[in-house]
């Protein structure tokens, strides 16, 4: 196994993760209001990856502060927007808008790191549209306030994916973590004292819920990706992470009674053959030094 497809199977793990937080956190919002989510959802993560960190925190320089700390407010901007947008919109739609970061990755990388993506990658991200747009069925249902936040969302995190593949081949992964980790719990803690009016309920679904997404979706999944993401292209890891609305899909279904039906079934199929074109056809573009 190459080192590429050996951080494409991490990836894909971080991915089916993610797929079960849409339904999560819709349910959890119920409870507690989503600034305060997000703000609690950190502070945990942060406590919990912390005594991995301080061994090595001395060794941190001023420029990966600079570097993680702008990884930090994209992955904020990310939280938020979805989070709040939740509140707005469906579960399974939430995933299908968040799943359009893989039109914008690729339009990062080419600006930001002049690098083209390969000509498998974009007959993938083609086929994963059409499938996500199938999956989700959004035909008949009006644009939301919730569902322009996740649009906000699914750019943010295109451009986050693309600056983490910049940032993470100097800097270690720890360091990137933590400061992520720090940056989303004080940013979301500043719009909590002044945006939100807090709600809390306590019960054992919310602090499941809260277990699962501080310690799975956030620690396991953010050090995997932080470590593993630079060895794949930021195109080819926005494919993979478009199986997650794939996931979200049949979970809000089986959960919340979200209507997939035979459309969404073949769109969940076109997905998957999206990311296996992606995946199998590595020729370059014409004209491309890749």
């Amino acid at each position: 196994m190459t080192v590429r497809n050996r951080a494409e199977l991490w990836l894909l793990s971080c991915t089916l993760i993610w797929g079960g937080t849409f339904v999560i956190v819709k349910l959890g919002l119920d409870d507690i209001s989503p600034l305060l989510f997000i703000t609690v959802r950190f502070a945990i993560a942060t406590l919990v990856f912390l005594p991995f960190v301080l061994p090595v925190m001395k060794s941190m320089t001023t420029g990966t502060l600079l570097r993680g700390s702008i990884l930090g407010i994209l992955l904020s901007i990310g939280f938020i927007t979805q989070t709040v947008g939740m509140q707005h919109t469906t579960a399974s739609k939430s995933a299908f808008i968040t799943g359009l970061l893989v039109v914008f990755t690729p339009i990062f990388q080419i600006v930001i790191e002049r690098r083209l993506p390969r000509l498998g990658n974009l007959l993938g991200i083609v086929l994963v549209l059409v499938g996500l747009f199938l999956l989700t069925s959004p035909e008949g249902s009006s644009f939301t306030t919730g569902d322009a936040l996740t649009l906000v969302c699914a750019a943010v995190f295109g451009l986050y994916i693309v600056y983490l593949d910049v940032f993470a081949r100097s800097d270690d992964f720890r360091h990137l973590t933590i400061l992520q980790f720090v940056v989303a719990l004080v940013s979301a803690g500043v719009g909590l004292w002044l945006f939100e009016e807090p709600r809390f309920v306590l019960s054992a679904f919310t602090a499941w819920a809260l277990g699962y997404l501080a310690i799975l979706a956030t620690v396991v999944t953010l050090v995997v990706q932080t470590r593993y993401q630079k060895d794949t292209s930021p195109t080819r890891a926005a494919v993979i992470f478009s199986i997650e609305p794939v996931f979200a899909a049949i979970l809000a279904y089986l959960v919340l009674g979200e209507e997939i039906g035979l459309m969404g079934i073949a769109g969940g199929a076109i997905v998957i053959a999206g990311l296996l074109v992606s995946e199998l056809w590595d020729r370059p573009l014409p004209g491309s030094a890749d």
